[in-house]
This record gives structure tokens, sequence and C-alpha cells, in this order.
């Protein structure tokens, strides 16, 4: 994966983010890779790719963080909430501007909480599948580049479901509308 990367967002407060790369996983294996928008964002992949979309490879250039907010969860205030599940490997500039790259489902990070940070693959399928469809018609909304399944299985009581890990957000920008909110004092 090689793109010319650039993180305007470490010229932030260092309250607002944290250093963090993907957690790698065993056996990534390609499922779908959307050349044409890769493409247009200035984003070369090789016949590896599926290591880099799953994380266990970090493209030259690319400084991976996570983000950091705050606001109300579940009818409380908590004025340190953050990206659980997602690390924003910066942005790049191609056909479409500046536009931020992130992993979605790349391990526990500072925020994560309880969980373990990683995406299932019905609903990694359906985001991407639903964004491209979204795309087509015109409706303006984040794109899904890739993505790639992993060894690990998770069970549970009725079914077992396989994990994912993609790279699904390209938008120009990714700011929480909460993040300004870290800054008020309560």
């Amino acid at each position: 994966m090689r793109a010319s990367w650039d993180t305007s967002y470490l010229s932030l407060p260092e309250q607002m983010y944290r250093k963090q790369k993907p957690i790698p996983v065993p056996k990534p294996s390609p499922l779908v890779l959307n050349t044409q928008l890769a493409k247009k964002l200035g984003v070369t992949f090789g016949p590896d790719w599926a290591e880099y979309i799953a994380g266990n490879k970090v493209s030259q250039g690319a400084t991976p963080l996570t983000q950091a907010y705050a606001g109300h969860q579940f009818g409380n205030w908590n004025p340190q909430l953050g990206d659980g599940r997602a690390v924003l490997l910066g942005e790049v500039t191609g056909e479409f501007g500046r536009m931020d790259i992130q992993l979605k489902g790349s391990g526990r990070t500072h925020w994560s909480r309880g969980g373990d940070g990683r995406a299932w693959l019905g609903p990694v399928l359906r985001e991407y599948i639903v964004s491209e469809a979204m795309h087509k018609l015109g409706i303006p909304t984040t794109r899904a580049a890739g993505s790639s399944r992993h060894g690990r299985k998770y069970l549970s009581r009725r079914r077992t479901f396989t994990w994912s890990r993609y790279l699904p957000h390209c938008p120009k920008s990714y700011p929480r509308w909460n993040i300004p909110v870290l800054f008020i004092p309560q």
C-alpha cells in the first residue's frame, strides 16, 4: 500500500488523540478491494493488500492514531470517549481532494472499554455494499475501500461469526461532532 500521507490531526492538542497502530490478526485473506476508489484516493495496493487492510502492515508514511471525543452516553456526561475500534491511518490527497483513511475493526484501543475492537463479517460487507449503492445513487456518504477476513472465529449460542477487518471510512474529514466538548469544563 502506497500513498502520500499527511496527518494534520497531530498538530492538535495531544488530549484529542492517541498514537496507536492497528492490532495484527492471524491469517488475513482478501475479500474485496475497491480499486477504482483506491485509485481516486491516490492509494496503490500490491498483491499483499489484505495485509494492509487487516492492519498487519502499515503503509510507510502513515501515522496511525485513535481519536478522542467527549459527550453524553446513555444519558450521562462522559468526558472521555473515543474510537473504540477504529484507527485513523492519516489523510491522503487524490482526485477527491484531501480524504481521511480509517481502519474500522482494527482491535482494542485506549477507548475500547469492554469490547475487543473487532468487526463482524456480515455488518462489514453490508456497510461496504450500502455505501457503494448510496454513492451510485448520488447520495453523499463515506465509502469503503475494501475488506479482508482473518482466521479468528467468535462463537455465540446461535452461530459462528467470522471477524473481518476493513478500511471503510474515506470521508473528506472525520471530525466527530463532539470533539470540541473535550475542552468544555464540566
